[in-house]
């Protein structure tokens, strides 16, 4: 998957009108993996009572709100406020790359630009999110696969931890349909060497690059081994590394 870089400085830049502020914790969470934020900006019209909910959130997670008065009917001028900050930040050179968190398409010039620049670009979105700006960034994970699995439940009627029910897991975004299939099985073949075999962790990153959606969690799965495992037709070769037997390189290939 994408490189995660501990000390990659990302400015994350926050529309609250198209994403929910109940998954916020979360989304800092999945940033983290990918760099420290050092720009955390939300805008919005803070006058609007829709944007209410965000109010609470804000403090605990140390986001800058930024006011922006909507100063006519059907124009979205947060969303232009967004836009020059970014600019504005990118230009400072303090920063690596940038996350752009929203479900509105009209960001997909915002992240070209910023790619051009040489910036790494993860957006955050639901899975309303429209194409255009999904392709636009590196990668792009969708907060519905964010949400926290739902704690255990006792059976009451057993009164007994050892007889509670497994956690309830959240249902997966996408099932795996035949054109993934053929985008893993074309990937593995650009990455083969003569036996066939491509080494799991390049074909992770040559997914992203052709699909920056792809995440096995869209399809249930925590991570890429048991999502290439769970269709059967691929096998796996887990090899030792070197001298460290806790230590595996995997690598996969379609079946013959």
């Amino acid at each position: 998957m994408i490189e995660t870089q501990k000390d990659l400085k990302l400015a994350v830049l926050i529309d609250a009108d198209n994403v929910p502020y109940a998954s916020v914790k979360e989304m800092f969470e999945e940033i983290a993996k990918y760099g420290t934020p050092t720009f955390k900006r939300i805008y919005a019209d803070w006058t609007k009572p829709t944007v209410s909910g965000w109010k609470k959130v804000l403090l605990e997670n140390a986001i800058t709100p930024i006011q922006q008065y909507s100063y006519s009917t059907g124009k979205n001028a947060s969303d232009s406020a967004l836009i020059i900050d970014a600019m504005d930040i990118l230009y400072t050179g303090k920063v690596d790359g940038f996350c752009i968190v929203s479900s509105d398409s009209d960001f997909t010039r915002l992240a070209t630009r910023l790619r051009e620049a040489g910036m790494k670009v993860i957006g955050i979105g639901e899975k309303k999110t429209l194409n255009p700006f999904i392709t636009a960034c590196d990668k792009f994970i969708y907060i519905e696969i964010l949400k926290k699995e739902l704690p255990a439940i006792i059976d009451n009627e057993a009164k007994s931890p050892s007889k509670a029910k497994k956690q309830a897991k959240p249902k997966p975004l996408n099932s795996v349909d035949p054109e993934i299939i053929k985008l893993l099985s074309a990937s593995i073949a650009d990455l083969a060497d003569d036996n066939g075999w491509a080494f799991l962790g390049e074909l992770g990153n040559l997914m992203l690059k052709k699909k920056p959606d792809f995440d096995p969690r869209n399809y249930g799965f925590l991570k890429m081994l048991p999502f290439i495992k769970s269709m059967e037709r691929f096998e796996v070769d887990e090899r030792e590394s070197g001298k460290n037997h806790h230590i595996k390189h995997i690598y996969v290939r379609k079946k013959l």
